[in-house]
Parts: structure tokens; sequence; C-alpha cells
């Protein structure tokens, strides 16, 4: 399985976004699919993950804020983030769940690219 993130930017205080990440192959709609970020010189954190059925799970830095949601037949799961702050500045990054805690780094793999997201005060 390949993940391609897409859609971040450059966005004031405020803002919104949404990300976008495609997956390759034929078993999307098996994967729960989860969304994390990196600051510089921080380490990669859980953001958001939809289960198969389609709910979400946010951490609570973003509750309120992001919504994450899936289109199996496109083989996509987005990230809309509304009232963007600075300290969401990082890369986001994409992954499958492969592991046993659901909200846990290395419980997931397949990572793409990752897209950065800078948000400005």
């Amino acid at each position: 399985v390949q993940l391609q993130a897409s859609g971040g930017g450059l966005v004031q205080a405020g803002g919104s976004l949404r990300l976008s990440c495609v997956a390759s192959g034929r078993a999307f709609s098996s994967y729960v699919m989860g969304w994390f970020r990196q600051a510089p010189g921080k380490e990669r954190e859980f953001v958001s993950r939809i289960t198969l059925s389609g709910i979400g799970v946010y951490a609570d830095s973003v509750k309120g804020r992001f919504t994450i949601s899936r289109d199996n037949a496109k083989n996509t799961v987005y990230l809309q983030m509304n009232s963007l702050k600075p300290e969401d500045t990082g890369v986001y990054y994409c992954g499958r769940f492969v592991g046993i805690t659901y909200d846990a780094t290395n419980s997931y793999g397949n990572w793409g690219q990752g897209t950065q997201v800078t948000v400005s005060s």
C-alpha cells in the first residue's frame, strides 16, 4: 500500500485547509486510517483516525476544529482543518493502522511523504 498526502500550505491563523490522502490498492475500505503530524524538533503525534464505519476519533488539541472523513470509492481519507492555530504547524502524515494501539504512532505504517502545513499568526 502506498499513501500520498496532499493539500498542505501556508494559511493565516483562523483559516482552513483540507488535506487528502490517496491509497493505492483495492483493500482501502478495510483499513483504519490515521492522520499524524510532526512539528520541527518534536515527535510525530496522533491527530485523528477514522474507523471502518467512518467514525472519527480526535486528539484533544484538534477536537471541534478538525474533521476526518473517508471516501472508499476514491481510496481517499480527508482531514478538514478549520480554525487553524500556529501550533497546528507541522508536516502532516497519513498512515494505515497495522498495529495494536490505535493512537500510537508505531501502530501505523505505509507512511507517505507528508504534506507541510504552516499557520502564521
